[in-house]
């Protein structure tokens, strides 16, 4: 049986391949059996998203911000999905978001 890890290279693998339905279904199944891997979530979110099917996109990317709250990154990738998707009030707080938790982890230390 693979890791997890081993099962998402393998998925991004085939994506770089031009498979990308097969590392979808590679991905989906890694999140069977490892339901909180934020990285199949990310890949989800971005390989949906070029697939057309924008809402299993940002069920994808909420995912990872759950999984993240602390990565601003997290939440700058759900506004780009977002964005894409359409959804602009929710990209824009993806990206309110984003823009906070950068500032708290690079705010300088007050005296």
């Amino acid at each position: 049986m693979s890791t997890a890890d081993q099962m998402y290279d393998e998925a991004i693998a085939l994506q770089q391949a031009g498979k990308l339905d097969e590392a979808v279904a590679q991905l989906e199944n890694l999140l069977k059996e490892q339901p909180n891997f934020a990285l199949a979530h990310a890949a989800l979110g971005v390989f949906y998203g070029k697939l057309g099917r924008p809402d299993d996109a940002v069920q994808h990317a909420q995912q990872v911000c759950e999984l993240e709250p602390d990565d601003p990154f997290s939440f700058m990738a759900m506004s780009l999905i977002c964005q894409r998707a359409g959804r602009r009030a929710e990209a824009e707080q993806a990206l309110g978001t984003a823009m906070e938790k950068q500032w708290a982890a690079y705010r300088p230390e007050q005296h």
